[in-house]
């Protein structure tokens, strides 16, 4: 089992590396299969995938902020405008995943993954076109940032690395402000999924709340490792074909959860 954990692990820091995204877009789907193979209620498959994907975002998240904090990357500037935002949307993110039934939110979660496969296989970094919003603007972004991050089990780094982009805020410092803003996504939307699913009747043992412990300990023990063997491949392979290849795996996952 735990072997099985360490593999998700590896293949969501691998991914995570080689594209630069949140390793939840691969972490959630395959702890779906992985908890329905081990005969976890169906009605809990999702929650807990969810739950335990944000969960080691606390480790890679705090990881990442840290190195870049090192580097001076980061734009508090930015952080504290979008922070306020990112909270209030974890936390209202959170309540709407754990309110939803099972197979309400894996339909949803199929439909992201179809439009974040659409991306990788079309879509273009953005070009700048414009300064960043005001303050109310900028929380707004973070509140819809952390509401589907929150629901779907990311790091939030998908959706704030083009949007920065495209208001012209240089690449380096992009990934900085991505990679700090999915802690305060992870640190409210775990403690949310362990509230939400404290007590709750029929989850497997070993769970904390919606967080299951030995799924949680092999992901960040192996993802971590992973992340930078992918950043290394990334300047080596080709970029196009790596996406186009990524977006047919998350085109396989989605038609899986959604048949």
């Amino acid at each position: 089992m735990l072997l099985n954990f360490l593999l998700v692990g590896a293949v969501a820091g691998l991914m995570s590396g080689l594209f630069g995204i949140g390793g939840g877009l691969v972490i959630v789907p395959v702890l779906i299969g992985s908890f329905a193979a081990m005969g976890f209620a169906s009605e809990f498959a999702i929650h807990l995938a969810i739950g335990t994907s944000l969960a080691s975002i606390l480790i890679t998240a705090s990881s990442a902020s840290y190195a870049h904090y090192c580097r001076g990357s980061i734009d508090l500037s930015i952080v504290k405008r979008l922070g306020i935002g990112i909270v209030f949307g974890a936390m209202l993110g959170s309540w709407i995943a754990t309110q939803l039934a099972a197979q309400q939110l894996t339909w949803y979660f199929a439909g992201f993954l179809l439009v974040m496969a659409a991306y990788m296989a079309f879509g273009r970094t953005p070009k700048a076109q414009r300064s960043l919003p005001g303050a109310t603007g900028t929380s707004m972004l973070g509140a819809i940032v952390g509401t589907i991050s929150a629901m779907f089990g990311i790091g939030g780094g998908t959706i704030i690395f083009p949007c920065l982009s495209w208001f012209g805020v240089p690449a380096p410092k992009a990934v900085a402000v991505a990679a700090v803003c999915g802690l305060p996504i992870a640190v409210v939307g775990t403690s949310a999924y362990i509230y939400n699913g404290w007590q709750q009747p029929g989850l497997p043992e070993w769970s904390l709340g919606y967080v299951y412990l030995p799924a949680w300990f092999g992901i960040i023990a192996s993802s971590a490792l992973f992340a930078r063997l992918g950043s290394r491949l990334a300047y080596r392979l080709p970029a196009k074909r790596l996406k186009q290849a990524f977006a047919l795996l998350l085109l396989i996952m989605a038609a899986k959860l959604i048949l």
